[in-house]
């Protein structure tokens, strides 16, 4: 694990704020925009000249950490094995790491949070303040990041920075080898799918697990809140939606995305999460020629996920009856995939349901699970599969 910045004695710190500050003054007098890492070990030696190899190349780390970086926060957003990050209100800083959380000994002061948040937000033209008091954003890696400040937060400014993986998975690391072969003939068969999950199961990593298996020769579109997709095929095109920019004005919503996607002729649309009306142009775009179309949402079960997707379509006025909607869902959806994080901080693969499209628009939407809860596969599925060169499952 990289070095912790806050362990330095305070003669170390004094020169790290020193180089900081007499850099930052360098850049604004000459113009200059790019200082070597020779030059700072330099400049470091010219300070303490007694300074051990070790030190000296941890005060170079800060000091850049400090001018391009997240500062105090760059050695857990570089450590591949830390998945969040996350600074409470009062600055206690706490990571992540493979499923579990861990309490590092950081504490920031609330100048330094509100500092941070301003420098991701300022360069993509947002803005928070006690008015606008939440910001979504993403850094450059993909990382998708939450900032919610006062009055909102009572204790102080939250960050949360979910790192993007740098690591592709693999199905065969989510879930048992029978299970990633009945996911890999639903995505051959160009079935539509919804993983749901709770916050932080995994829903992203197994949907891109799952679209990774989609061929070359198809066209895909992927529509996000924030970029997190990272599909290998050669003909994906990424769209992600904009949130309203400080006078309230230019929103682009996921639902717009949708709807634009239809007119890109897709072979597939991939929606990183349904979580208002966009739903009912996601249903409507897979019962109109948009076969193999895959999206996640938050639930705790698949039954309970369909049931989300009815009251999600209920939430994008629209003038529908239940009816009509639980038809749609039938129609529309052949299989959900549920994803759980594990109290030992594994995830995985805790069932996989298909829809059952007999049944009358009154009553609730069945599903039949082939998956149990140990992993193993119960039952094939009985659907056709839309793709019939897919074979048997």
């Amino acid at each position: 694990m990289p070095p912790e910045p806050h362990r330095f004695d305070d003669s170390i710190n004094f020169i790290t704020s020193h180089l900081h500050a007499d850099l930052l003054g360098r850049r604004s007098d000459s113009g200059a925009h790019e200082t070597s890492r020779d030059e700072l070990r330099a400049r470091t030696l010219r300070h303490a000249p007694l300074l051990g190899t070790e030190l000296v190349e941890r005060v170079v780390d800060e000091v850049g950490w400090r001018v391009s970086g997240l500062g105090p926060l760059e050695p857990w957003l570089t450590d591949p094995s830390i998945s969040e990050v996350m600074v409470n209100g009062g600055g206690a800083v706490w990571v992540e790491r493979e499923g579990r959380l861990s309490k590092t000994p950081l504490v920031l002061d609330e100048s330094v949070v509100l500092a941070l948040i301003e420098r991701i937000v300022a360069p993509i033209g947002l803005h928070i303040d006690r008015a606008s008091p939440i910001v979504d954003a993403r850094l450059a890696d993909g990382s998708r990041v939450n900032a919610i400040i006062q009055p909102l937060a009572v204790d102080g400014p939250c960050l949360t920075i979910r790192r993007f993986g740098t690591r592709s998975v693999q199905l065969d690391d989510i879930c048992p080898p029978a299970v990633a072969r009945l996911l890999r003939w639903i995505i051959r068969s160009r079935a539509n799918v919804i993983v749901c999950g709770g916050a932080g199961a995994g829903k992203t990593t197994l949907l891109n697990a799952m679209a990774a298996i989609i061929g070359d020769d198809e066209r895909v579109i992927t529509i996000e809140d924030a970029a997190e997709l990272r599909l290998p095929g050669a003909h994906v095109v990424r769209l992600e939606a904009r949130p309203p920019n400080a006078e309230g004005s230019g929103e682009v919503r996921i639902r717009d995305l949708v709807r634009n996607a239809l007119r890109m002729r897709p072979d597939r649309i991939v929606v990183g999460e349904v979580r208002a009306g966009e739903a009912i142009d996601m249903l409507q775009a897979m019962n109109t020629g948009q076969e193999g179309s895959l999206s996640t949402c938050h639930a705790n079960s698949p039954v309970d996920a369909l049931r989300r997707l009815e009251t999600l379509v209920l939430m994008g006025d629209v003038a529908l009856p239940s009816a009509a909607i639980r038809e749609q869902i039938r129609s529309a959806i052949d299989f959900v995939v549920h994803v759980v994080r594990r109290p030992d901080g594994t995830r995985g693969v805790a069932s996989v349901a298909e829809v059952d499209a007999s049944g009358d628009g009154h009553e609730p939407v069945a599903i039949r699970n082939l998956v149990d809860d140990r992993g193993t596969v119960m039952a094939v599925p009985s659907r056709r599969p839309r793709n019939p060169a897919a074979g048997s499952p």
